[in-house]
This record gives structure tokens, C-alpha cells and sequence, in this order.
């Protein structure tokens, strides 16, 4: 019996190589094995050469993959059109002569999502699916959420005491985590696509919510994002006269003549309309950031935005910086849930832990289901769909 989970696990390897440096793009890699042996692997680059194509180069240099087995972490993609640079991987795999494909998750893009592997099958190779599937999948949750959806995914990152404090009692709030653990803030927010922080923690840290303590990925600046619903934040703020110009959801409520004086400083404000309650629908607001092209978005605070989005559901994955820290009387991390009962509290599932120095850093989804879609359901999609342009001979 072959042994697909040895050469996939390189594959997920790989993948990984491309971290902070693919969006909107999915994390991928490939490994092509021609009698036993690896001939040729690789992983999305920066210039946007798929992980495919990159490993069938590298295979054509060694003799070539005809009669080979190719194995990726996603499902070949199998158009083209606007807003695609790269020739369909599917049909090179075809043109190569790859005898066999292994493929860990499908893609979920709407121009794929299971025709790449019928376009595969109906050239006679063969497909092999599901090989460390959620792993996969998990890897690339970014590109599934968004993909079906519609909504970024939604990253809330809380630095806290050890009893639940964000901030003391007067505010102070700089810093309950040291440098090293700041620095893997950083290198979240390089990461994701955008970066949220509600008003309220805009006026008390008048952050410039940058990449900066990681020098290699200074380049990958997300979209700073406020949530304001009347338009507190001064024209004034760093964020206004940062590298990106931000981006300000607001109401019907908001005051005219700051949004004139934020517009005038370089900030775009956006209504995103009311919840009922005053306050910016923040569903509607991730919607309009999906239509922007935002696949994530990472959630720095304060206290009311993360409460009102862990009460929502409308987060996916939570990372709780935890400080070895007694605060006392101060700022609540998550306000009031309206939880009675502990069976029906939130709880966390796909936890890991690690330490950076004195911190414990908690990493948990709140349902990876529902942020995978489809994803690790099942085989990939067979013949009962039918998508245009990926047909063999197109």
C-alpha cells in the first residue's frame, strides 16, 4: 500500500514556506515522486508561480514527471480569466503526463471546488483525495472561509493578567505582554489583510497598528480598520498619517463634519449601517471588507468590540496572550455575554498552547466546521457538477 502521508506532510512543509507573503492566495505546495525518488517540489512564491508548476519545472529538470505522482495540499486549479496571472496547473499536470495525483483538501474557489480533479479524471489520471485533509484544510482556513462564505475570516488577538485585565483601572494598559510576545502580534497582524480596533481603544492608544517589530515583513502592511459609530476619532490620530489610509466604519449617526475633517486627512469612511442598538452593524462592515478583497481581518480590541463579536459568533479563531500579571480592578478582557449557565459557554475547540518567555500563548477555534464550509466533509466533489472552462481541452 502506498504511503501518501510522508511525501503530504512535505507538502504541508512546504506550503508554510509561503506564510505572510501569498494573499489573497492560499498556502500551497507539491512534491512530484518519479520511481520512489523526489524530483521535484515546491511551493507559491512571491511572484504568484504555483506550487505546482513550480515542482513540475523543478521535475523537468531531472528527466521530467511523465508516469510521476504529484501531490498538493489543494486541488489544481483549472481556469483562467480576469484577475488570474497563472496558467490552469491541471492542465499542465496533463501536459506532463503525471500518472497519478494526491490531493489533500479541495479548493473551494467557485471556479474549482472539485472540477480541477474531474478535469484530472477525465484525462485518465488518477486521483487519490482526503490525505490529511483537515490538517490541510486548517493550513488554508483563511482561503476556505472567505471562499464559502463570503466573509473574512476573523482573527480576535487578547492580551491579558492572569485574572481577565486588559487594563488597570486608570487605563494603563502598556504593557501586560513583553517585547518577544509583541513581536508575534506582529507577526499576526503581517498575517492578515486588515487589522480592527474599535474607537474607544483608538482614542486610548492612538496606535498606528503597523507591522514593525519584525523587519523581514515591514512590507506587508494590513488595512488599519476602525469601528466607529458617531466619529470620535480625531483627524489628528497616527492612524490617519500612517503608510495605508485607513478605513472607518461608521453610522447614519455619525457627525458630518468629522467625516469631512477624517476625509480631509486621508481616512475613507464607510456607513455600514446600525445594529439596532446604535452601534455598527459589524457583520454588514465584514461583508463590505470581503467585497474589498479583505480575507482576514485580525481584531486587536477593545473589550466591546471583542464582546460584541464573540457574542455574534462572528470570530473564528481567538489567540490569548496570558501574562503572568494580578491586576485586580481594571478592564474586563469580555464584557458580559449573558451566559447563565457554564454548559452554555463558548467553548473553544482545536486548543493549542505555547510560551513565549513568562506567557502562555492559548490558540483556539470556535468552530472550525463552520469556518471550513465543506471542508473535511467528505471526498472531493465528483461528476454532478459541471464547471465551465475547466474541461480537458479548453
Amino acid at each position: 500500500m502506498d504511503d501518501h502521508e510522508g511525501p503530504m506532510r512535505r507538502v504541508l512543509e512546504l506550503a508554510r514556506h509561503g506564510q505572510w507573503r501569498t494573499s489573497p492566495n492560499p498556502l500551497t505546495g507539491a512534491v512530484v515522486v518519479r520511481d520512489g525518488r523526489v524530483v521535484g517540489e515546491g511551493h507559491l512564491n512571491e511572484r504568484g508561480d504555483h506550487a505546482e508548476a513550480v515542482a513540475l519545472d523543478r521535475a523537468a529538470r531531472a528527466g521530467g514527471a511523465a508516469g510521476a505522482t504529484l501531490y498538493t495540499n489543494l486541488e489544481p486549479c483549472c481556469w483562467s480569466g480576469v484577475g488570474k496571472h497563472t496558467p490552469p496547473c491541471a492542465q499542465r499536470i496533463i501536459r506532463e503526463g503525471v500518472r497519478r495525483v494526491v490531493i489533500a483538501t479541495a479548493d473551494p474557489h467557485p471556479k474549482v471546488d472539485g472540477a480541477g480533479a474531474r478535469m484530472l479524471r477525465g484525462a485518465g489520471i488518477e486521483v487519490v483525495e482526503g490525505v490529511l485533509e483537515e490538517e490541510a484544510a486548517r493550513l488554508n482556513a483563511v482561503h476556505f472561509k472567505f471562499h464559502r462564505t463570503g466573509i473574512p475570516f476573523v482573527t480576535l488577538k487578547i492580551a491579558q493578567s492572569i485574572d481577565g485585565r486588559i487594563a488597570t483601572g486608570g487605563g494603563d494598559s502598556r504593557w501586560i505582554s513583553d517585547r518577544d510576545a509583541r513581536v508575534m502580534t506582529h507577526e499576526l497582524r503581517a498575517a492578515h489583510d486588515a487589522i480592527m480596533v474599535g474607537v474607544g481603544t483608538a482614542l486610548a492608544d492612538d496606535p498606528e497598528l503597523t507591522v514593525r517589530l519584525t523587519a523581514p515583513l515591514r512590507d506587508r502592511q494590513p488595512l488599519p480598520v476602525i469601528v466607529d459609530s458617531t466619529l470620535r476619532l480625531p483627524p489628528g490620530a497616527r492612524l490617519t498619517a500612517g503608510e495605508r489610509s485607513p478605513l472607518i466604519f461608521t453610522t447614519d449617526r455619525h457627525d458630518r463634519r468629522a467625516r469631512a475633517a477624517l476625509e480631509r486627512a486621508g481616512a475613507r469612511v464607510a456607513v455600514a449601517g446600525g445594529d439596532g442598538g446604535g452601534r455598527v452593524a459589524l457583520d454588514r462592515a465584514l461583508a463590505a471588507l470581503a467585497g474589498a478583497g479583505v480575507t482576514s481581518v485580525l481584531v486587536e480590541g477593545g473589550a466591546a468590540l471583542h464582546t460584541e463579536l464573540i457574542r455574534q459568533r462572528l470570530f473564528d479563531k481567538l489567540v490569548a496572550v496570558v501574562a503572568p500579571v494580578v491586576i485586580g480592578a481594571g478592564t474586563d478582557a469580555v464584557g458580559d455575554l449573558g451566559t447563565a449557565r457554564l454548559v452554555d459557554a463558548l467553548r473553544l475547540e482545536r486548543v493549542s498552547h505555547r510560551q513565549i518567555n513568562d506567557q502562555a500563548i492559548i490558540t483556539g477555534y470556535r468552530s472550525l466546521a463552520a469556518t471550513l464550509g465543506r471542508a473535511g466533509s467528505g471526498p472531493l466533489p465528483g461528476a454532478q457538477r459541471q464547471e465551465a472552462g475547466c474541461s480537458a481541452v479548453s
